[in-house]
């Protein structure tokens, strides 16, 4: 869908060169990657990417970043389910532990939020090969930054 554009400079100020279908979809990183939605509902996201040469490190085995790449999407997701349309939240703390390697065919991302308070939205994720061994397990906290009246409009930066 974002074929097109995967190499467009952002710039400064410029409007972005695309915008998501709906408020449950794939930007064009995620895309970029081959991740799918599989299931998302209520608090629980199941996201799949397929393990491609693009997604190797050195040794063949997939790359830790993709490994997090798509952990951190399932449970961006999962939370997207619990939040109303246009909602703004970002990553602020993550922490991945590695299980076994994954050597080949497609990686699931199994998410589920945790906890929530006023702006911060806890989850974890687990990450199965496709046999169902578990690659990763990864916990994180987004955050809703405070509302419009509240960012500091000369830097236009939400206060933490």
């Amino acid at each position: 869908m974002y074929e097109t554009i995967y190499k467009q400079t952002i710039t400064k100020d410029a409007p972005l060169p695309f915008a998501l279908p709906g408020w449950i979809a794939l930007a064009p990183f995620e895309e970029y990657l081959g991740m799918r939605i599989d299931e998302a509902a209520n608090g629980m996201a199941i996201l799949s990417m397929p393990f491609c040469a693009a997604l190797c490190q050195g040794m063949g085995l997939m790359h830790g970043g993709a490994v997090t790449s798509l952990a951190d999407t399932a449970l961006a997701i999962a939370i997207k389910t619990l939040l109303p349309e246009t909602t703004h939240f970002v990553t602020i703390e993550m922490n991945l532990k590695f299980h076994a390697p994954v050597r080949w065919g497609k990686v699931k991302a199994i998410a589920h939020v945790t906890e929530r308070s006023d702006r911060n939205i806890a989850g974890a994720v687990e990450v199965l090969t496709e046999e169902g061994i578990k690659a990763a397990t990864f916990q994180a906290v987004f955050r809703v930054p405070r509302k419009r009246s509240d960012l500091d409009h000369k830097s236009g930066v939400a206060d933490s």
